[in-house]
């Protein structure tokens, strides 16, 4: 693995840890407010910032190709995933979310496959395989021996989550990934104002300020600033490889409910998190070959 690829890994770890937060702040917000309205609301209020950044550095308008993408990415990053996680996070612990938000690293590097030509060698899908079997190890073992119904509603949100994610990553090669995320933002923007606005309308008021405070962080960070690390990570180091820092969000999210919410963590946690760590140190140094696509090295 050359230093690009390093320095692509150490970025997207950035956003990782931004996003280690979203569960438990989007189970904060949906104790009073609506998830839809959550998971909608949010990336409405963030594309006002991303229209703001996008004019002051006077960006060129994507073309016609870049437009249908950015769709895509907006399905999965700005639409799917924030609303049925929230959805999810109405009747599970954020900590429980987070175990199954784990198969979203191998369900990235399929679609690195798929749509950017990505070709990870026999090595790195097994480490990539291992990872995912440990963190559904740890699920199943959390649960008792059975997954929660709420699971399919994560599961949703991580299959056509890790498909924004893939495509916002392969479009971030040519645009930038802070762009990916505004313009993203900002397409999907007119379609969100009428159901946003229909919900807040409908929705109970006031909320609690610490609710108020959560929306802030999923709208800001989560929905905003950490896809800027996130997407500038995939384009240096790789969709498929950069994906598998994203295993380690569990463990993140789990270390840092513990911190702030006094929610506890077993030895046994810590054990499958090493475990986890493991597989991505063995897939950092598995070869992925030339695109399938178009020739080069990702």
């Amino acid at each position: 693995m050359n230093s690009r690829e390093s320095r692509g890994m150490l970025i997207g770890l950035i956003g990782v840890l931004i996003f280690s937060l979203t569960l438990p702040m989007t189970r904060i917000v949906v104790a009073e407010v609506n998830p839809l309205l959550n998971g909608l609301g949010r990336a409405l209020v963030a594309s006002v910032f991303a229209g703001a950044l996008l004019w002051w550095r006077r960006e060129a308008w994507p073309t016609p190709r870049q437009i249908k993408s950015l769709a895509i990415t907006s399905l999965g990053v700005i639409i799917a995933f924030p609303v049925f996680s929230a959805w999810a996070m109405k009747t599970i612990p954020a900590s429980h979310g987070a175990v199954v938000n784990g198969l979203q690293p191998f369900c990235v590097a399929i679609y690195a496959y798929w749509l950017g030509g990505e070709r990870p060698s026999r090595g790195f899908w097994g480490c990539a395989l291992a990872g995912s079997v440990l963190v559904m190890a740890f699920a199943l073992r959390a649960g008792g021996g059975s997954l929660h119904a709420a699971d399919g509603l994560m599961l949703l949100a991580v299959v056509i989550g890790a498909l924004g994610y893939a495509e916002g990553g392969k479009l971030a090669r040519e645009m930038g990934g802070w762009q990916v995320i505004c313009w993203a933002l900002v397409v999907s923007a007119p379609v969100l104002v009428l159901p946003v606005g229909w919900l807040a309308w409908h929705q109970p008021w006031p909320v609690s300020g610490k609710a108020w405070g959560a929306f802030a962080y999923v709208t800001l960070f989560s929905q905003f600033i950490g896809f800027f690390a996130w997407y500038a990570g995939l384009a240096m180091g790789g969709i498929a490889r950069v994906g598998q820092v994203q295993l380690l969000q569990i463990f993140f999210t789990i270390a840092l409910s513990a911190l702030f919410f006094g929610e506890h963590v077993d030895t046994a946690t810590w054990l499958f998190a090493a475990g986890v760590v493991l597989t991505i140190a063995l897939g950092k140094h598995m070869k992925i070959g030339a695109s399938r696509l178009t020739g080069k090295p990702v």
